[in-house]
């Protein structure tokens, strides 16, 4: 077995290193001070210098002006982006064009993935469904027309909504299927009401009222809703571990220089086996997600569904990033709460992060009922 990332996948990496350096956690008004959004836009200037860097275009193929590589590269460069807590549509927007490419006609790819990889436009995806807590593909009903759908229903906490061009959002048929559809944001019938997130950025409630999409702006593959929806989930670990890392980091240094009696705090007991036991959750949570995204790549057979991984992965994510932030504040001390220090500002994204796409013990009950579906050994 070789474990390591191909050459491709490592400059990918690279490349977001590079992008990402020059991006401060705080450029932005902080959350706990912001009576609303802590902006009204995504950073424009970073995706751009994203676009020029060929980081959009990482999973289009080459027939589209990509670079045809995997999950497994984009979740690289969203690792990258959590450690920054870069205010990018990235995940959506990578993870819909993936969608797109794998199930889309001819006719959307050619439509759409060119201007999505030059950073043209911006693709958001909706997965809260209309409560945050029932299936995303029951909020919205899509019912034929001719040769169009109709959509009639809700989709609640649709990240970078009001900021997008295009939102990829799953409905129902009368006959039970998932469908997705690319709605533009300024389409007739498509209203959003603001909501803020817990990281403080703009959210929307996106309703829909007799909306008419055409087939070609259609995906009717069973599988594709899944498919989204498991690129989404493993991307949120990805971020979840960037953030959790650097969040790791930071309360190394820190407790390297503080000292009480005349020692560094590191060097307490205490304080190592609180730090050590982050550790843990940052390796727990590396193995589970590079697990799910290799499955969700590979399709590779295994004793559970792909969505079996996932939903692990995302358990440890959503615990372990918890743990961490907890565990660096508690040794921050009050430091860890001033709102000119960055430590809070990495607290609040990973309550956002913990709980978006599902909590750990909605995973745990997903992952319950694939077990007594596919008993193992």
């Amino acid at each position: 077995m070789d474990f390591t990332f191909t050459e491709e996948q490592q400059a990918a990496a690279e490349a977001a290193k590079a992008v990402f350096s020059g991006v401060a956690p705080d450029s932005v008004l902080s959350p706990a001070l912001a009576p609303g959004a802590v902006a009204d836009d995504f950073d424009r200037a970073l995706w751009r210098k994203l676009a020029d860097a060929d980081l959009l275009s990482l999973p289009i193929a080459p027939e589209h002006g990509g670079a045809g590589l995997d999950a497994i590269a984009l979740c690289l460069v969203l690792r990258e982006s959590g450690k920054v807590l870069a205010r990018v549509p990235l995940l959506e927007c990578s993870a819909a064009a993936l969608t797109i490419q794998r199930y889309g006609a001819d006719g959307l790819r050619a439509e759409v993935l060119p201007r999505i990889a030059t950073g043209g436009l911006v693709v958001t995806a909706a997965a809260g469904g209309r409560t945050g807590h029932e299936p995303a593909e029951l909020a919205v009903q899509a019912r034929p027309e001719g040769a169009d759908w109709i959509l009639d229903g809700i989709q609640t906490a649709v990240p970078w909504a009001q900021m997008a061009d295009r939102i990829l959002l799953p409905a129902h048929t009368p006959e039970g299927h998932a469908v997705l559809a690319l709605v533009p944001r300024t389409h007739r019938g498509v209203t959003l009401d603001d909501q803020i997130s817990t990281s403080g950025e703009r959210h929307a409630e996106v309703r829909l009222d007799s909306v008419r999409i055409s087939a070609q702006e259609t995906i009717s593959d069973a599988t594709a809703w899944a498919s989204l929806r498991d690129v989404l989930t493993t991307g949120t670990c990805a971020l979840a571990l960037g953030l959790g890392e650097r969040v790791l980091a930071m309360t190394s240094d820190y407790t390297s220089k503080r000292e009480q009696f005349g020692f560094p705090v590191a060097t307490f007991q205490a304080v190592a086996v609180q730090a050590a036991d982050r550790f843990i959750d940052l390796r727990a949570m590396e193995a589970t997600l590079w697990q799910a995204a290799w499955r969700i790549t590979t399709d590779a057979a295994g004793p559970l569904p792909t969505a079996g991984d996932v939903a692990v992965a995302k358990i440890w994510a959503s615990e372990g990033v918890r743990r961490l932030v907890q565990t660096a504040q508690h040794l921050h001390g009050g430091f860890g709460a001033d709102t000119d220090y960055p430590l809070h500002r990495y607290h609040a994204w990973a309550k956002q992060l913990e709980l978006s796409l599902g909590p750990a013990a909605a995973h745990e009950e997903a992952l319950g009922d694939l077990l007594a579906a596919h008993p193992l050994g």
